[in-house]
């Protein structure tokens, strides 16, 4: 069985501050040298680490021109949600969104928190999994989304994931979880996105966590600028091989990533983190994030899951009604 892996696609219409180049056009090429790869190594199945698009009410207009590239793949593809695909953190939301629209007329297929699909091909047969973003991923509950317990009839278990998946600590006031957490799946292979960074391909315990990171480089980091941007090649025989491919169409990052606005946008980012550390230094909360002090108060007057679900359905139909009104405007 071969897999063809990518994430973090970040599908929009205007081109970020901090990139010289037409972000539009340079990702059209991108996702047709990946349908150009995956014919090429003639894959079974596609999978998507999440954040297909910037936002979650993107233009129609450009989702029906990704729309078509990615029916043309002729392949499966499965995916999760990102946190830019849904409203507010909060995965049930995804129905009224572009992602939705991809799910519903069946471009893609989304793989729910309760869903495990049984894959086959040539004789190997796999169990895929997959969890959406969702505002406590990388909280205390982590292993609900991260931990995989493999059926007896299947040769592997795949695990999709869109959260904070690290090699090493973060920064303080970014929750975050640790590939060292995740000694107890029994996912051969988990799938991460959400960090643009990526990891690469780390081999632990008989186990793989594969983070190619995002297809284009739009976080405010210098980094970024010597990254090459990848996908990652999966063949499931009677073992596995893992093959990253870095995309030919990625120019080099100086010739499309503003050095001075990185810079800026570094200096911004380390003041605001500053400014974060400065309020968790005299008050309770560690983060200003709308889904993070609903947790936090939650936590600090006993109050139950029901009640933080509903604050954060709240939130998402306030972002959502928001995003309309831009709209109309």
């Amino acid at each position: 069985m071969k897999l063809l892996f990518f994430t973090d696609t970040h599908i929009k219409g205007t081109t970020p501050k901090n990139r010289k180049d037409n972000f539009y056009e340079t990702l059209k090429r991108k996702f047709l040298e990946i349908y150009d790869i995956s014919n090429e190594l003639n894959v079974d199945y596609i999978l998507h680490g999440g954040d297909w698009f910037d936002r979650p009410d993107i233009s129609p207009a450009i989702v029906r021109e990704f729309a078509i590239i990615i029916k043309n793949f002729g392949k499966e593809v499965y995916t999760v949600a990102g946190n830019h695909d849904i409203y507010g953190h909060n995965p049930g939301t995804v129905s009224r969104t572009m992602l939705g629209i991809l799910e519903g007329t069946g471009v893609v297929k989304l793989l729910n928190d309760n869903d495990e699909v049984v894959l086959k091909k040539d004789g190997v047969s796999v169990q895929l999994t997959g969890k959406s973003y969702n505002y406590d991923i990388d909280g205390p509950d982590y292993a609900k989304y991260y931990i995989v317990k493999k059926n007896n009839n299947v040769d592997y278990a795949i695990n999709i994931v869109h959260g904070m998946l690290l090699q090493k600590p973060f920064y303080e006031g970014i929750q975050y979880t640790l590939l060292d957490d995740l000694k107890d799946t029994e996912a051969d292979i988990t799938f991460a996105g959400h960090y643009h960074s990526g990891f690469g391909v780390k081999h632990i315990d008989s186990k793989y966590f594969v983070n190619p990171g995002s297809v284009v480089r739009i976080s405010n980091s210098i980094g970024e600028i010597e990254r090459k941007p990848k996908v990652v090649y999966v063949e499931l025989t009677d073992r596995i091989t893992i093959q990253e491919i870095e995309l030919k169409s990625a120019l080099p990052g100086e010739e499309v990533l503003d050095r001075e606005a990185l810079e800026m946008s570094k200096d911004r980012s380390l003041k605001l983190h500053q400014f974060y550390q400065g309020i968790a230094e005299s008050m309770d909360y560690k983060k200003i994030d709308l889904a993070n002090i609903v947790e936090e108060i939650a936590s600090n007057q006993d109050l139950s899951r029901e009640v933080k679900e509903e604050a954060l359905r709240r939130i998402a139909l306030a972002q959502e009604s928001f995003a309309m009104g831009q709209e109309e405007e």
